[in-house]
C-alpha cells in the first residue's frame, strides 16, 4: 500500500485551515498550523511532503517563516506554496526569490488549489523516483557512497549543533578476493546480496544508514548511538552473517564460512573534529580487525586518536 503524502498548511485564520482542509482530506495526510512558529516545528518534527503558507500572519509572517524554513537543513528541500491575497507583484517577487515553488491566490477556488497541490505532490514524487535511482547501488539495493557522503555530512551537523554522539562502522567481507578467484564473480556477487540482506535486517532503523562504500566494503552510520550501543547492533550482525553459513571452499573443501570484520569510531564531534580524521579512526580499526584475525569488531571512541592502544575494544563472535 502507497504510503499517503503530507501537507502541511500554515495559516492563522481558522476558516481557511477548515477550508483548504476540505479540498484536501480525500487525497492527502493535512497536518495544520495556526503560526508560523508552529508550521515550522511541526515541519521539522513531520517533514510534510508539501508546504502550504499564508504569507500575511500576525507575529512571524510567511517571509519569515519561509526563510527559517529555507535556512534549516532538515526543511530546505520541501516545496512550498504560498497562498495569499496580496496581488502585488513585488510581493511575489519576493517569495520566489526567497524560494517559493508557486502562489495560490485568495479567494481560493477548490479546482485551481487542487490542481496545483496534485502537480506540486507529483513532481515530489518524481524528484523522490530520481533520487533514490541516483543513490542506490544497484547490486545490492542498499545506499551508495554518495548517499552516505550526504548522510555523514548532514548527521556530521547535527552532531555538532545538539551536542550527540555520532558513531561510524565500515565492514569488509572477510577473504573476499579469494572467494571471487575461486568460486566466480556471479558467486561472489550472490555473497554480496545475501550479506547486503543482513545489513538491511540488522540496521533497520530510520535513523541509520547503511551504505555499500565500493567492492565488498560496506560503510553503517548510526547517528546518536554510543559506542556501547553500537558495538551491541554490530556485534549480532557479526553473529547473522557467519550464521548464513555461505561456504567458503579450496582446493575442493569446505574450509569455513563467509564472515565480516568491522571497524569502528564514536565521538561527540566539535568544530575542531575533522571528519575525515573520523573516517580514518574506523579505518584503522577495520585495518586491526583484519590483521588480528578477522571475523572481529575493533573499536575507538574519544578524541585521542593518536593513543588507539589504550581506545581499544575488540569483540570477537
Amino acid at each position: 500500500m502507497t504510503e499517503q503524502q503530507r501537507v502541511l498548511v500554515i495559516d492563522d485564520e481558522i476558516i481557511n485551515l477548515k477550508v483548504i482542509s476540505s479540498i484536501l482530506r480525500d487525497d492527502v495526510d493535512v497536518i495544520l498550523a495556526k503560526s508560523g512558529k508552529q508550521g515550522i516545528r511541526k515541519a521539522i518534527e513531520l517533514t510534510p511532503d508539501l508546504i502550504l503558507l499564508d504569507v500575511m500572519m500576525p507575529g512571524m509572517d510567511g517571509f519569515e517563516v519561509m526563510m527559517q524554513l529555507r535556512h534549516d537543513v532538515r526543511t530546505c528541500a520541501i516545496p512550498i506554496i504560498f497562498i495569499t491575497a496580496l496581488s502585488n507583484e513585488i510581493h511575489e517577487e519576493k517569495g520566489l526569490l526567497l524560494g517559493a515553488n508557486d502562489y495560490i491566490q485568495k479567494p481560493l477556488h477548490t479546482n485551481i488549489v487542487r490542481a496545483r497541490i496534485q502537480l506540486h505532490l507529483k513532481l515530489v514524487k518524481q524528484q523522490r523516483m530520481l533520487e533514490r535511482l541516483a543513490n542506490i547501488d544497484p547490486l545490492t539495493s542498499l545506499a551508495n557512497r554518495r548517499k552516505y557522503q550526504d548522510a555523514i555530512s548532514m548527521e556530521w551537523d547535527l552532531a555538532i549543533t545538539n551536542q550527540h554522539h555520532i558513531s561510524l562502522a565500515i565492514i569488509d567481507i572477510d577473504n573476499f578476493k579469494q572467494y571471487n578467484d575461486c568460486h566466480g564473480h556471479a558467486a561472489g556477487d550472490c555473497v554480496l546480496q545475501q550479506v547486503a540482506s543482513v545489513f538491511s535486517k540488522q540496521f533497520n532503523h530510520e535513523t541509520y544508514l547503511v551504505a555499500r562504500y565500493g567492492g565488498e566494503e560496506f560503510v553503517v552510520l548510526l547517528p546518536r548511538l554510543s559506542k556501547e550501543e553500537s558495538l551491541t547492533i554490530v556485534r549480532n550482525c557479526l553473529k547473522a552473517v557467519e550464521q548464513l553459513d555461505l561456504p567458503y571452499h579450496a582446493d575442493d573443501k569446505r574450509v569455513g564460512t563467509v564472515t565480516i570484520s568491522v571497524g569502528g569510531a564514536t565521538c561527540s564531534p566539535s568544530s575542531s573534529h575533522d571528519i575525515d580524521e573520523f573516517f580514518s579512526s574506523a579505518d584503522k580499526m577495520l585495518y586491526l580487525a583484519k590483521k588480528e584475525g578477522k571475523n572481529r569488531v575493533y573499536w575507538v571512541s574519544g578524541d585521542d586518536s593518536q593513543n588507539l592502544s589504550g581506545l581499544l575494544e575488540e569483540q570477537k563472535s
